[in-house]
């Protein structure tokens, strides 16, 4: 009897196992927030589970509008909340949870689907930068920048 129950204890173990490994994996998927106040043109605040977090967008630098004021700073702000303010957005984390400011660090989904980051980035608001090890979509936003560029759209045509 022992002999027919041990590989069967063994297997279930190991079926355990596997479980709890791709269980505690990071979801592709991503959390389901709202926002709740934008920021800047990059950075807003959204609620998890109740608390408020700050989320800065991976990927991009949008023009400053708080304590200086950069060209098309107001501008890149202003899209940025006609864009996102009080929506519900799924947000992907890349390698690094924060920055070093303890800003939350993803890529944010509106419900439609477009990436946040690279709207910003393809209509002129922002431009893309690097910051490694979070460079998962780095060639996706530089293309949105050559396109912004060319077509001399946002900042690209003022600044």
């Amino acid at each position: 009897m022992i002999k027919r129950v041990v590989p069967w204890l063994f297997a279930l173990l190991g079926l355990v196992g596997v479980l709890a490994y791709f269980l505690s994996m990071p979801t592709t998927r991503g959390e389901e927030v709202r926002v709740v106040h934008v920021v800047d043109g990059d950075t807003i605040h959204v609620e998890i589970g109740g608390q408020t977090y700050r989320v800065r967008y991976i990927g991009v630098d949008a023009p400053e509008n708080t304590r200086t004021v950069e060209c098309f700073g107001p501008e890149a702000t202003e899209f940025n909340r006609a864009l996102v303010a009080g929506q519900h957005l799924r947000l992907e984390r890349d390698v690094n949870e924060t920055d070093r400011y303890g800003r939350l660090l993803r890529y944010a989904y509106l419900a439609d689907g477009r990436m946040v980051n690279e709207v910003l980035v393809r209509e002129g608001y922002a431009l893309a930068r690097s910051f490694p090890p979070d460079v998962k979509y780095q060639d996706r936003l530089r293309d949105a920048e050559r396109d912004a560029r060319r077509a001399r759209r946002g900042l690209w045509g003022k600044c």
